[in-house]
């Protein structure tokens, strides 16, 4: 009930829903993969697929009322998973033991949307999309990758995956994936903006986590390998995952000088050159140029 609470107060704060929305064919998609349904609106949709669960419908009501988020599932399919190898993943509604998944991505969609009200609180929004996805929901067999993946304005949420056993993790990878989404709706602009300097550090460090630190936004690591998932090879091409990791930091420090004035660590941006130039030009072109964190020179 906690979550419906603070899903409420988003729904009547006075935040108008940012189009587009869901068309009622993809929620179908998503929540009658089977096409059975005679269902002529979302909120019919929702009710058929989580009928069995009275709670974990609730939530994906008060979801989709608030934020225009529509959680429902992904099909059964084999994934290339690069370094991770073939994955098989089935359709998997975040209902009874899997509700968690559900009430964990109410919470960080709800978080997410509180922070973009803070942050522009009297400004202009800025060109990022945080509302109106497509939340497919799968489980992988006999492995805990991926955790997530984003495509299309939908977010493909593994309930297996490795990074989503609490609600700060899921909060991290959805703002991760979330990235992602918008980083291809801007032109691929992390390959564009970012791809030289990021080549550049490949190239001076390989894979020695040493040499990588003080370019690793965060410090996530690939288990088999040790490598910074910012860094990891085989991956697509990282600079993708790298720009998502440096969102991902701009996300936490942000969160951190909103609620309590400072950060806990030195900033990213103070670290190499490479660092405070990769900052400012995604603060630039996702967030309006706000950045709540002093400058290196004033500490």
């Amino acid at each position: 009930m906690r979550w419906l609470l603070v899903l409420a107060i988003v729904l009547h704060g006075g935040h108008t829903l940012a189009a587009p929305q869901i068309t009622l064919d993809d929620a179908r998609r998503l929540l009658s993969p089977k096409g059975a349904s005679t269902c002529s609106d979302v909120t019919c949709l929702l009710a058929r697929a989580y009928a069995s669960d009275h709670k974990a419908h609730a939530l994906a009501t008060a979801m989709f009322e608030a934020l225009g988020h529509v959680a429902g599932v992904g099909p059964e399919e084999i994934m290339d998973g690069g370094y991770r190898g073939k994955i098989r993943l089935v359709p998997q509604l975040p209902i009874g033991k899997h509700r968690k998944h559900l009430a964990w991505t109410a919470e960080a969609m709800t978080a997410i949307d509180r922070f973009f009200a803070t942050m522009f609180e009297q400004r202009p929004a800025p060109a990022y999309r945080w509302r109106a996805l497509q939340l497919r929901y799968v489980r992988s067999i006999g492995k805990r990758t991926p955790s997530a993946y984003a495509f299309g304005w939908t977010i493909e949420y593994n309930v297996a995956g490795s990074l989503l056993t609490s609600a700060g993790g899921v909060l991290e990878t959805l703002w991760h994936e979330l990235f992602h989404l918008n980083d291809f709706d801007h032109g691929d602009w992390s390959a564009r903006v970012l791809q030289r300097d990021y080549d550049a550090i490949v190239a001076k460090c390989g894979t020695r986590t040493k040499c990588l630190a003080p370019y690793a936004p965060n410090t996530t690591k690939v288990r088999a390998t040790g490598t910074y998932y910012a860094f990891q090879p085989d991956n697509g091409n990282g600079v993708h995952e790298y720009a998502a990791e440096l969102a991902v930091r701009y996300f936490r420090e942000q969160s951190q000088m909103l609620r309590h004035g400072r950060l806990t660590k030195t900033a990213f941006k103070c670290g190499p050159m490479e660092n405070a130039s990769a900052w400012k030009s995604l603060a630039d072109e996702f967030f309006g140029g706000r950045d709540l964190v002093p400058d290196c020179g004033s500490r």
